[in-house]
């Protein structure tokens, strides 16, 4: 399953594309949509909506993730990422594609292991998960990863096994203990704690083409 995690915002919206093979995750891409500050806000909308119907349409995702909107002091942020994650529902809808939301503080615990990591935390344990060669940036493309990975653990989490007779897993479940996703983020906490590098594979896709 390929999966869309969207980091929302009106001057930069954040995207990153993860599939999930079995407990397996991957980046496909990850980027950033800008619009320019001289552009109405109207203009700012759209321009978001062309480049994430590009995104969408180049992925083929079969989820989208986005950050749920909660109250925060700056009211003006507020609006900002309410209106950007409008338009990011329309086009998930339009393309016929369901909507997974979550905190600031579900994607922490899911990629950290606890809500009060920090957002150096968060990206160290992005970039262990998916094996990335480097931290991915800028933050907003590693927080749509986050998000991602958050909705792409739940969604395994919660999945029901198929009994087709070629499911080998519907025949020899898998042996009980920890997954592959659990071990890479428990290996990544201890590195931390050592001061280590986490251990990355060299090798990630192209970026797509972002808007400006």
């Amino acid at each position: 399953m390929i999966i869309l995690g969207i980091d929302p915002g009106t001057a930069m919206l954040g995207y990153g594309i993860v599939e999930r093979t079995g407990p397996r995750l991957r980046a496909i891409d990850y980027g950033v949509i800008k619009t320019a500050s001289t552009l109405s806000l109207p203009e700012r909308l759209e321009a978001i909506y062309l480049a994430l119907t590009d995104v969408i349409e180049l992925h083929a995702p079969g989820l989208v993730g986005v950050e749920r909107l909660f109250f925060t002091k700056n009211v003006q942020t507020a609006f900002a990422v309410g209106q950007a994650r409008g338009v990011v529902l329309l086009a998930a809808a339009l393309h016929d594609l369901e909507i997974r939301e979550a905190t600031p503080n579900e994607v922490k615990v899911a990629v950290a292991g606890h809500g009060s990591a920090s957002k150096a935390q968060v990206q160290r344990m992005v970039q262990a998960i998916l094996g990335l060669s480097e931290i991915p940036e800028p933050d907003d493309a590693a927080d749509a990863l986050a998000i991602a990975i958050c909705v792409a653990n739940r969604e395994r989490s919660v999945s029901r096994i198929p009994v087709g007779a070629l499911d080998r897993s519907a025949i020899q479940p898998p042996p009980e203990g920890i997954t592959p996703y659990e071990k890479a983020v428990r290996e990544a906490l201890r590195r931390e704690r050592l001061g280590l590098s986490p251990d990355a594979q060299p090798k990630r896709e192209p970026r797509s083409k972002t808007a400006s």
